[in-house]
């Protein structure tokens, strides 16, 4: 089988026994197999999380907007009000999402790619003290930026809000401690830095504020916390059909990570990061974010001025190599990203770079 190294957000490249788990023999998801499978991958992705006995997570057949989706759209009651941090394409994404729903919500933004002012969030929590909930994206993928989820989560903890941590491309990547940080709901996908497939959503959340929900607060059938929440704890079921064969993938990528060790892990990508950026400054390339708010996993990089961004990501394809055109404004400033996410090593990063240094 051909070898082609996926340096982009998601989708990314998997283990042999990864995509082997795929070929799982079939079962029906009312079974009892699944029943075991659902309550153990359940269990492992709280570690993923650093959570404790008071949290509980479910995993919801769908991309990581559907994990965000089903959050934002099952906890407000009627008036209820939420305070939405923003700085790039998915804390706009949250904010489609509240729009959606008809939640209303203060709207603390900032420029795509700049930081997160915690003196200003809470500036607007004391402006606003009937907001129930803060929002805010932990890593901010189409920059690559990492914003503040502790000096943000002690604001809640201190205002008594309740708090929500997009963590799709962060989990696995970042260090996420729901407890130290007084989360009360974040979400994550398999597909990105867990190193399974698309398709395989996860809610993190403190048990007693999903408790405190009910199914008709839900504003969606399908993405019903509340909904998902009793399946699981009652049966270890879920009140849809699942994707029965991705479950299978994630709860081996899950596996891996545990043997390998969570902090092992989060050290690997950032070294792998580590060699990208050294390489990119020694081929005189510029990046967008300065070093202490990137990601481990992302890096922006200037295109230079006399390459065609479309033309550059055909040609590193074409060699092996998928990376990711920036989104909207990023785009145009002819950027370019980076991902080492899953099965990427160092090795694969050197190899990476000496595709680079002939197509740029």
């Amino acid at each position: 089988m051909k070898q082609h190294m996926l340096f982009s957000p998601g989708p990314v490249n998997t283990a042999p026994n990864v995509r082997e788990a795929l070929m799982h023999y079939d079962i029906c998801h009312r079974s009892r197999e699944f029943e075991v499978l659902y309550k153990g991958l359940c269990e492992k992705t709280l570690k993923i999380f650093n959570a404790d006995e008071s949290y509980r997570s479910v995993v919801i057949s769908g991309s990581g907007t559907s994990a965000n989706e089903s959050v934002l759209s099952s906890v407000f009651d009627e008036g209820d009000r939420a305070l939405l941090i923003r700085n790039g394409e998915f804390g706009d994404r949250l904010k489609q999402i509240l729009n959606q729903y008809g939640i209303e919500f203060v709207d603390c933004s900032f420029e795509w790619g700049t930081a997160v002012d915690p003196e200003k969030v809470e500036k607007a929590v004391k402006e606003n003290p009937d907001v129930k909930l803060i929002a805010m994206v932990y890593h901010e993928t189409s920059s690559g930026i990492i914003n503040p989820i502790s000096e943000i989560g002690h604001i809640a903890g201190a205002y008594n809000k309740e708090y929500f941590v997009d963590c799709v491309s962060a989990a696995g990547g970042q260090h996420v401690n729901v407890v130290e940080n007084h989360v009360t709901y974040a979400t994550t996908v398999g597909g990105k830095c867990l190193g399974a497939y698309p398709g395989s959503a996860i809610v993190c959340f403190k048990e007693d504020k999903v408790k405190g929900l009910n199914s008709n607060m839900g504003r969606n059938v399908y993405l019903n916390l509340f909904r998902h929440y009793e399946k699981a704890i009652r049966y270890n079921q879920t009140p849809n059909t699942p994707n029965v064969n991705i479950f299978w993938a994630l709860d081996k990528a899950l596996d891996n990570i545990l043997e390998e060790g969570l902090e092992h892990l989060i050290r690997r990508y950032k070294e792998c990061a580590d060699i990208i950026r050294n390489g990119l400054r020694e081929l005189g390339l510029s990046l967008l974010l300065p070093e202490e708010l990137m990601a481990n996993t992302v890096t922006s990089v200037f295109l230079p001025e006399d390459k065609n961004l479309e033309d550059f990501i055909i040609n590193m394809e074409s060699d092996g190599f998928t990376v990711y055109p920036g989104k909207e404004k990023f785009y145009e400033m002819n950027i370019f990203q980076i991902a080492n996410m899953g099965e990427i090593y160092p090795e694969n990063c050197r190899d990476f770079l000496k595709v680079l240094e002939k197509n740029i």
